[in-house]
């Protein structure tokens, strides 16, 4: 699986590790940066990663700040992501199963490392489940196109 991974100075720690395990089970890895915990502004590594998504590029995202807030929030500006804060291992699940998310964000600040990888493994290992669901999902793309 190809997976684009993003985050401004105050992700970037976190973004390592994860890009480390990552790799380390067998994907592709698309560091779209920061490549430092050097001042950035995060809305920069969003658009980069959201675009490898949005563009099939990358099959998902992961994008990681210091509280994960306004990388969400700028994310799910993007036609077509569906971006989800996450702050436990059944949120990362039912984001995916519910709601079709193809960007996992996470919270350097409030996240332990083990977590992340947790997080971040559910989230790339559970399928969509449709049904009901797609419905909504739907709705959500409806919703984007009346911009």
């Amino acid at each position: 699986m190809k997976i684009a991974i993003g985050s401004d100075h105050g992700g970037f720690e976190l973004k390592e590790k994860i890009k480390s395990h990552l790799e380390s089970v067998g994907h592709i890895v698309l560091d779209e940066g920061c490549y430092s915990t050097e001042r950035v502004d995060y809305p920069v590594y969003c658009a980069k990663v959201c675009k490898k998504v949005q563009s099939k590029e990358a099959d998902y995202g992961v994008l990681v700040c210091t509280t994960g807030i306004g990388m969400s929030i700028c994310a799910n500006k993007y036609k077509g992501i569906r971006a989800a804060l996450v702050h436990n291992n059944d949120m990362a699940k039912m984001t995916r199963e519910h709601n079709d998310s193809n960007i996992l964000c996470l919270s350097q600040k409030y996240t332990l490392f083990d977590e992340a990888i947790e997080f971040v493994d559910t989230f790339l290992s559970t399928d969509f489940t449709y049904g009901r669901h797609l419905n909504r999902v739907k709705m959500i793309e409806e919703a984007e196109n009346e911009r």
